[in-house]
């Protein structure tokens, strides 16, 4: 796009924002391990910023890929859920984890009231002022939000391979588990491996069920999604699931929403 707003292209947010966009937005949270070089890496070595623990690996191709096929608006995390993770509000705990998993997060040990709000402005407010400007401008009528999860969790294997999460509103969730039913030999289960007693509908909680936006969160096994063949394979089958839902839900799939320019 030619002339883009800053509020849509910062350290905090990314977004990818077609012209003539379908009434959907495509959300990833986790979509980065970025961290700016002030914090250090929070004291964390390579491998543990690489990790699950820094962000959702293979979460935003898919995600990519879904909102390419769609045609919708794609908003996603441009800095590491350790310096703030956008899927929490800024007082839960798990915003700045001080560990997470089996990792101690130095960095984040501690944090003073002014270190906390320092994060909030340059992470948490950046990205919910872009999801609020673009839902404003374009008034969607189905959200979705990507993530990925770990194959194995405190040395424990998980069986779930495919997560379809929701709060309140199940609408969506109901059609798309519905056609998953149908459609995969994939373990698929209703709010697990986490659901909103954990903390993780923020996102849709915040910005979807105020709006009466129809809304989903979909996690994915990232063993199932570690190789580019592997996203794109994933994405083709989640494009399938949520066409077939939003049929089922009378959700328009043309293009016509105004995104901000």
């Amino acid at each position: 796009m030619a002339d883009r707003y800053p509020i849509f292209d910062n350290e905090a947010v990314h977004a990818s924002l077609p012209q003539d966009a379908a009434p959907v937005v495509v959300v990833c949270e986790h979509a980065s391990n970025a961290m700016p070089s002030e914090f250090g890496g929070l004291g964390l070595d390579r491998a543990a910023r690489e990790s699950h623990v820094a962000w959702d690996p293979g979460a935003l191709p898919v995600a990519r890929a879904i909102a390419t096929s769609l045609h919708a608006p794609l908003i996603a995390g441009a800095a590491s859920r350790l310096l703030f993770d956008c899927n929490r509000p800024p007082e839960a705990v798990d915003a700045m984890p001080p560990h997470s998993e089996v990792f101690e997060i130095p960095g984040n040990q501690n944090l003073s009231d002014a270190a906390r709000a320092e994060r909030v402005r340059r992470f948490h407010d950046p990205f919910n002022a872009a999801m609020v400007k673009l839902l404003d401008a374009q008034v969607p009528q189905l959200m979705i939000t990507m993530h990925s999860f770990t194959a194995t969790y405190n040395s424990q294997p998980r069986e779930v391979e495919i997560g379809v999460l929701h709060d309140d509103d199940s609408r969506f969730a109901d059609a798309l588990l519905a056609c998953a039913a149908d459609h995969t030999a994939h373990v698929v289960r209703r709010n697990d491996p986490y659901g909103p007693e954990h903390g993780v509908t923020h996102t849709l909680k915040k910005h979807a069920l105020p709006r009466g936006i129809h809304n989903v969160m979909i996690e994915v096994r990232n063993d199932l999604i570690a190789t580019a063949d592997q996203q794109a394979a994933m994405a083709t089958m989640m494009d399938i699931w949520l066409r077939t839902a939003m049929v089922a839900c009378d959700i328009p799939q043309e293009g016509g929403a105004q995104c901000p320019a």
